[in-house]
């Protein structure tokens, strides 16, 4: 059987009386048959949005705005991590300053941000640009 992946966008989070915080996706896309499956899969866990009927899913830990969910051996559904994973072995693997840039470059394309922080170019007087061009004034 192809292995169950489903895909899921960031709904709302709550907190438990104790708390906890619980974040709640909801599963998009699905087609009937998806749907079942991941009905059987949550079992008595199983929960729907009751606005748009779609399947929900909770968590403790957030990952990001939009996830895909996999089937794990012991049949339970968690969030793929395989390229937060990936990143943090690549990372690792170098250490350092070089392993710094790469886990900030990867953490921000994985979060779905523009890559770097914005920073803003620091002003420079027509001087200071003849001066550095070996030109007097």
């Amino acid at each position: 059987m192809k292995e169950a992946k489903f895909k899921a966008t960031f709904l709302r989070n709550y907190r438990k009386l104790g708390g906890q915080i619980v974040f709640v996706y909801m599963v998009i896309g699905m087609t009937p048959a998806q749907k079942d499956d991941y009905k059987a899969i949550q079992g008595e866990f199983y929960r729907e949005d009751e606005e748009t009927g779609n399947p929900l899913y909770f968590s403790t830990r957030y990952t990001n705005d939009n996830i895909t969910l996999i089937k794990t051996r012991n049949g339970r559904l968690t969030v793929d991590n395989s390229e937060f994973d990936k990143a943090a072995s690549l990372a690792a693997s170098y250490g350092g300053n070089l392993g710094t840039e790469i886990a900030k470059q990867a953490a921000a394309k994985l979060l779905g941000n523009s890559g770097s922080a914005s920073v803003a170019p620091a002003q420079v007087t027509s001087n200071q640009v003849a001066t550095a061009d070996g030109i007097d004034q």
